[in-house]
Formats: C-alpha cells, structure tokens, sequence
C-alpha cells in the first residue's frame, strides 16, 4: 500500500465529506470560549456543543473539518508509541440530517473506496443493548447490507458503545471501526477477538438519539444527531503499518532536527527505540509541537490554567533536552520544524512563527535561571539533613521545577541519597489530587448555560465596546472565561486602565443596560459581518457564515452564543479588578448584581 501521509489524508477527508453536502470549517481554536468547565478542547465535538444541543449552525447542518486538540490526564504517559498532547481529530456532524443509513453507508465507503481498505482487515463493533436500551440492531444490519459479513461484527456492552454526555440529557449507541494491524490473516470472529490489541480502533461514529432523563428512561429525540471522530496520527500510523505516530511524516523533521542537536541519529533512524534517549526524544517532539499550536492560540507560559500547562510540557521538554546532552538553547529550532509541518493545515500558525519563537526563548532563558535556583535550595535543604527527603525532592520539583534527575546526580557528587521511593509517593499523591481536580474540570466538557452565566457573556459585549470607546480601536479579546459569578475578559492594551477610564467603561455598559434594547442576532457572509461593522477577532475560525449579535447601538459582534434576551435583564454592572495578564495584554474582572 503507497504510504499515507497526515496532509494526504486530511485533504481526502474534507473532500470527501465536501462531496456528500458537508460544509468544511475551520478548526476552533484549542481554547474554549466561555466554558469554565474545560481547559482545552479535546475532541472534534467540543466546539461543536451548542449546535449538538439545538442551537443551528451559520453552516447548515452537515458538517465537517479537522479540528486542534489538546489532552492533558495522559502528560505523562507521553513517549510511549500512542499517546500525544496535542493532535488532530477528523470529525463530520449531522445536526438533525441524516442519521445511521446514511453515516454508515459512507463511512463504508470512504474506507473501502476512498482508503482502499480491504474488507477482509476490517471489523465493526455496535451497542449489544441492556435492561435500559435497545440492542443497536439498525447498525448491524446497515453493515452487513454493505457487505459485512456477521462474523466481523461484535455487540458490545455500554461501556464499549454507548456515548452519554453525562448522567441524564444527549446519550446513544456507536459503531466503531478496527483494523488488523497484525502479520498473520485477520482472525474469522471478530466478536471471540475484539480485544486483540492488533484489532486497532481508526474511527467511531456516535449516533446521539436519546434524551436520559432523571428516572433514567431514554426518550427519543425529535432531532436526532451525528458525532464521528478519527485521529488524523494515529491513523496514519496504523494504516502505513507504523508502531507508533512518531513514525509517521507529523514527527520526521521534528526528530531529525532533535537528532541532529543531540548528535544522535539512531534518534531519528529509530523513534521507537525502547531507550532513556528514544523517550526524552519522543517527549521533546509531542511536547515543542503542542507549545506552537498553544502559544499560536494565544498561550503564554504562565502559573495558572493553561499557561501552567504550557510552562509545564516546556519545562519537561528543556528537561529532556539536558538529558540528550543538548546544552544550549535548542526549542526555537525544534519549533521551526512543527511550524513548518503544520503551517499548511493552520495558517494562523504561520502567521504568528515569530512570536512563537520569542516566546519559547524567553521560556527556555527563564528556565535556565530557575534550573540555577533550584541547586541553590538543594544546597539549603543539604545544610539542614544528611539526605535528601523524598519531601524535600519534591518540593524541589514542584516549587522550582528541578527534576528529580537532577536532585539525584547532585545527590551522588555530594556522596548523599535521595529517597527516591518517598519522592514518588509525593508525586504520586500530587498527581491524584491533579486528576481529581481536571476529573472536574474536564467533566462534560460543557460550558455553564445558566442565566447568571448568560447575562455575564452578554455583558462582556458591552464591556468590549465601552473599552474600545474609552481606550480606542487597539483593545481587541485576546480570550475569556465566564463563570455564573463573574466573568474575566483579557484584551490588548499597553498600559494600566486608569480609574476615571474604567468609570468610563462601567458607565458606557450601565447605560445600554438602562436602555433595554432587544439583542437581536443574524446571520451572514464573514465578508458581509465585518462590512456591517461587526467586531471580530478570531478570524482563521470563522467559516462563509457567521453569526453577528446586535444591541442597538451599543454593540455588534461575531459570536455564537448565548445571550440575553434584553440588556435590561442584565442588572447592574461593576469592574472589580484589572490587572497585567502578560506583556500587552490586560485583564479585567467584573460582575452583575
């Protein structure tokens, strides 16, 4: 089979999808817009939620793109041959179109006709149904009219096909699709083998046609939906016979430049090679390629939400950068390779190379200087014990960011141990406590649609146009979170807003709040928005059509959603604090009342 590279098969699946009525857009940013639940988003329907949910799409309702994607529970596994940081997710959507004949006869096709699969290396698995839902019968026999033979079919239980948003609301059955990566034929009953490891998932189409509600009994949908998703690297690397995704063109330059600065070049020739040095290499690649699709997204390494994320894989990446020997500063022209595989599917990602760039010195610069605090306090805990806790390690690691690595090889110049075995306990119990907090803050993946919520996000608008009026045209978003108890808003400006200019702001927004004009909504051509005076600053996300959301004369803007009804309803306004967010940028909090 000719090998499958990432470009080929992104452009194949837009086609493809374009072809059967699909409207392409445009991946959204890896940045949720007013969700407070989710840091990043981590699938292909996340950004996709209020449409899932009724609200109708400036598209149409047949979708599909390539959407960015960040993972962050699975840190660090990273290294091993599946798992990444940042990836891409193929997904197409109907939004109360087709439903399963239809998903599954072209998924049929595009796999057999459109990749050339052959039939006797694939194998489907569907819902088996349970005391609460229906065996997904639909599905099985939509697969085996298209050829399928009933072996190659598995019914599999809830925890295997079935998709729920949560415990009551959208759920319903899913068809996956496996392909045997294994030397030996594929093996007849695939229902007898489906947890073969060499039965590998590439793609999974979720049919959202129940409504759970409380008593836990299912209600059929009115408008009944579809959610598929294929991982663009790790299909590539199953289809081309790949071990692992680093195997694949996603990583070839990257690790070529990474061998080329460690001097190594099994590094490349090799990526999977099971040593200290394939590991660090693998976790620079993952980890330098999800800084570029963070800081392109407006991320900047920071101690707080997904600027701690950001700081955190550069630091592990510096980390192992040492490891491979690599002295000098090297994250820049690691960069440069991600930027330039990665610059044709995502232009803004070309656009912005330069701050890139600078971002990443300033870190790696700043972190040679914490590397240095951190043998200063080993020094200090050194002076007070005979050995290194396994407290105190960590506290190095988490305070510092000195790796235990390092602890250990100023342990063994000074003749002393680190308790290794303590050091992992900390971390262990860190990372639970970790897990347990992202568990909440991942949970659902969607965001807060109270009214308190709602009022904020329209109150955001009128904020934005009071500080363009006060400040001037410069203030433009540079990002958000909206909770139901305040909202934050980071903007562009130079310098301190003054407290006669926030007054100003306050005043501008209460005012239109006492007018009580209706907040009306349209939809358009992008082109058509802007000319229409509409503000708009996320421009490399906006499709053909976009939707512009008026309050009079008080704002206009590009936006999805949700808001009030009236300004009136919104209460009363108050800025309670504005502060430095990052160089340039300025953040304000404020509420309702």
């Amino acid at each position: 089979m000719q090998q499958i590279t990432t470009d080929w098969l992104r452009e194949k699946w837009k086609a493809f999808w374009k072809e059967k009525g699909h409207a392409i857009i445009p991946s959204a940013s890896v940045l949720p817009e007013n969700d407070p639940t989710a840091l990043f988003h981590n699938s292909g329907m996340h950004p996709l939620v209020p449409y899932l949910s009724g609200e109708p799409h400036p598209a149409g309702t047949r979708l599909a793109n390539s959407q960015k994607c960040i993972r962050t529970i699975d840190i660090d596994e990273v290294g091993d041959a599946t798992h990444l940081t940042f990836f891409e997710m193929l997904g197409n959507w109907s939004l109360g179109d087709f439903f399963k004949h239809e998903q599954i006869g072209w998924s049929f096709e595009f796999l057999t006709d459109e990749l050339n699969l052959p039939l006797e290396k694939l194998a489907f698995s569907v819902f088996a149904g349970d005391e609460n839902a229906p065996r997904d019968s639909e599905a099985a026999a939509r697969w085996k009219e298209l050829g399928v033979p009933e072996n190659r079919i598995a019914y599999l239980p809830i925890s295997e096909n079935w998709w729920a948003k949560g415990d009551t609301g959208l759920c319903g059955p899913d068809t996956e699709m496996f392909y045997w990566t294994g030397e030996s034929p594929a093996p007849a009953s695939f229902q007898d083998t489906h947890e073969d490891e060499r039965w590998v998932e590439i793609w999974n189409d979720v049919f959202m046609q129940f409504d759970r509600k409380e008593d836990g009994t299912l209600v059929d949908l009115p408008s009944k939906n579809i959610d598929t998703g294929m991982g663009l690297e790790r299909t590539v690397a199953v289809l081309n016979g790949k071990k692992s995704v680093y195997e694949t063109d996603a990583f070839v330059d990257i690790l070529a430049v990474i061998a080329a600065m460690a001097n190594d070049t099994s590094l490349a020739k090799n990526p999977n090679q099971q040593t200290e040095k394939g590991n660090s290499a693998r976790i620079i690649a993952d980890h330098i390629r999800t800084a570029v699709v963070l800081i392109a997204d407006r991320v900047l390494p920071s101690n707080t939400d997904q600027g701690y994320i950001l700081r955190r894989l550069l630091r592990r990446a510096i980390r192992h950068g040492r490891k491979l020997g690599i002295n000098q500063d090297f994250t820049v022209d690691i960069a440069a390779a991600a930027i330039a595989k990665l610059s044709s599917a995502f232009p803004e990602i070309k656009s912005k190379s330069e701050g890139i760039k600078t971002a990443l010195q300033t870190e790696e610069q700043q972190f040679s200087s914490t590397l240095s605090k951190g043998e200063k306090e080993f020094l200090k805990l050194l002076a007070a014990t005979s050995n290194i806790t396994g407290e105190g390690a960590f506290y190095l690691y988490e305070t510092y960011g000195f790796p235990i690595e390092m602890t250990e090889e100023l342990a063994v110049e000074k003749g002393i141990t680190v308790d290794r075995s303590g050091f992992e306990t900390a971390m262990k119990a860190h990372q639970a406590k970790s897990r347990e907090g992202a568990a909440q803050k991942f949970a659902g993946g969607l965001a807060d649609d109270s009214t308190e919520t709602t009022n904020l996000h329209t109150a955001t608008h009128l904020m934005h146009a009071g500080l363009r009026k006060v400040l001037g045209d410069h203030v433009s978003q540079r990002g958000s979170n909206i909770t139901p108890e305040r909202l934050r808003f980071d903007f562009g400006h130079p310098e301190k807003v003054m407290p006669e200019q926030i007054a100003a702001v306050e005043e501008y927004v209460n005012a239109a709040i006492a007018a009580d004009v209706e907040i009306s909504w349209s939809e358009m051509q992008t082109d058509e928005a802007f000319a229409s005076g509409a503000l708009g600053f996320f421009g490399h996300k906006y499709g053909d059509r976009v939707k512009v959301y008026a309050m009079g004369e008080w704002s206009r803007e590009i936006c999805g959603g949700p808001h009030a009804e009236r300004t009136g309803e919104l209460g009363t306004f108050k800025i309670k604090k504005e502060q430095s967010a990052s160089k340039g940028v300025r953040r304000i909090k404020a509420i309702l009342s």
